[in-house]
């Protein structure tokens, strides 16, 4: 069964690299006039504006970052410049590796900003460009739900996803809008896919698949999520690890 997005607007935070860029192709397979954001690569965003080229439709790619509230605010008239939004996927986010001990306030700052407030801002700004039935999406981590050492600061503001998101979607569900979030784990996002390392091999046997997860495969659920074959499902964690 192919899932038809013609006619429907797309917007895709972080979309030039890994899970975002992936996402920004297969909406656009789809049919979908996406707007991907992103904040400093000109080199990626390059890149994804000549590959979204090559599969046709209307498409652009615009600085912005999500974190500021006045580039935010600049995105949201750039959607509304082209008609609104029926999908918006939170895609944006950074990482980072600090046990508490040595996690400073900057640094706990840093993250939370980047992966939690970051949402808030583009999914407030969105709400007067949301079509009836339109799909909220976010992307978040599967490490949220059994946490990981050294990345208090990122499980926190990933958790901070779901509990945002399923008040959003009590919030917006009379107005026929769905918020959903997708919970990748442990991703393989080289491209081309290069010889596994061998941390990557031992993560692998922890897999139930026995693999790491791609980008592409992470785009598909959003996608569903997107489409109308979701219309019935809102307020959701999808996790997508592979069994891990």
């Amino acid at each position: 069964m192919s899932i038809d997005l013609t006619g429907k607007n797309a917007l895709v935070t972080g979309g030039t690299r890994g899970i975002g860029r992936a996402v920004a192709h297969t909406l656009a397979r789809a049919g979908a006039s996406v707007t991907a954001c992103y904040r400093s690569d000109e080199e990626a965003a390059a890149v994804l504006a000549r590959e979204l080229k090559e599969i046709g439709g209307d498409h652009t790619v615009v600085r912005a970052d999500v974190s500021s509230p006045e580039d935010v605010a600049q995105l949201m008239e750039h959607c509304h410049a082209r008609g609104g939004l029926d999908v918006v996927v939170n895609n944006a986010g950074v990482i980072g590796d600090q046990t508490l001990e040595e996690l400073t306030l900057d640094e706990w700052h840093r993250v939370v900003t980047n992966d939690l407030t970051a949402v808030y801002l583009v999914v407030r700004g969105a709400l007067g460009l949301l079509t009836e039935g339109a799909s909220v999406v976010t992307i978040g981590s599967a490490a949220a739900l059994r946490g990981l050492p050294g990345r208090s600061h990122y499980t926190a503001a990933k958790s901070g996803l779901i509990g945002f998101s399923r008040t959003l979607a009590k919030e917006l569900g009379p107005k026929g809008i769905r918020v959903n979030v997708v919970a990748p784990g442990v991703i393989d996002t080289d491209e081309p896919p290069g010889q596994p390392s061998e941390q990557q091999r031992r993560l692998g046997s922890l897999i139930a698949l026995r693999r790491l997860g791609r980008p592409d495969e992470v785009a598909d659920v959003v996608l569903f999520l997107a489409s109308d074959l979701a219309r019935y499902v809102t307020g959701e964690t999808v996790t997508v690890d592979g069994g891990f």
